[in-house]
């Protein structure tokens, strides 16, 4: 199993789409341990880009802070699970916890399902900006 995670200054990135880089980590989530972990330059931001290039990329399961719901859906489609709300902590943490059962999601922090823009991710005033 793969976990990608959105990264900026070697956190999670709160929001998806405008990060840094992503953590790509191999999980035996029968063993419930961490196989492989590497940190990729997140390719530039193009709408509907992301989904795709993770799943070719080999990840099942993205853990995110914030993520719009037409990401979460692209995501989705290309049978790519998702966990939002995730708090700002080192990917291994994220994926160590997601091992032992732990919760870790909570409020997604850019869901840009309401109408205007809620602003909750502070990133940007539209939701076409995700």
């Amino acid at each position: 199993m793969r976990i990608a995670i959105p990264l900026a200054d070697g956190l999670l990135a709160q929001h998806f789409g405008h990060c840094e880089k992503f953590a790509l980590i191999d999980v035996d989530p029968v063993a419930k341990q961490i196989t492989a972990t590497a940190e990729v330059e997140a390719p530039e931001h193009q709408p509907g880009f992301l989904p795709r290039w993770l799943k070719d990329q080999g990840v099942t399961l993205v853990i995110a802070g914030g993520l719009g719901s037409r990401a979460r859906a692209l995501l989705e489609r290309a049978s790519v699970s998702v966990l939002t709300g995730a708090p700002t902590e080192s990917a291994t943490a994220l994926a160590q916890r997601f091992l032992r059962g732990d919760s870790i999601g909570g409020e997604n922090a850019c869901d840009h399902s309401a109408a205007p823009h809620s602003g909750r991710c502070g990133l940007h005033t539209s939701p076409h900006d995700c």
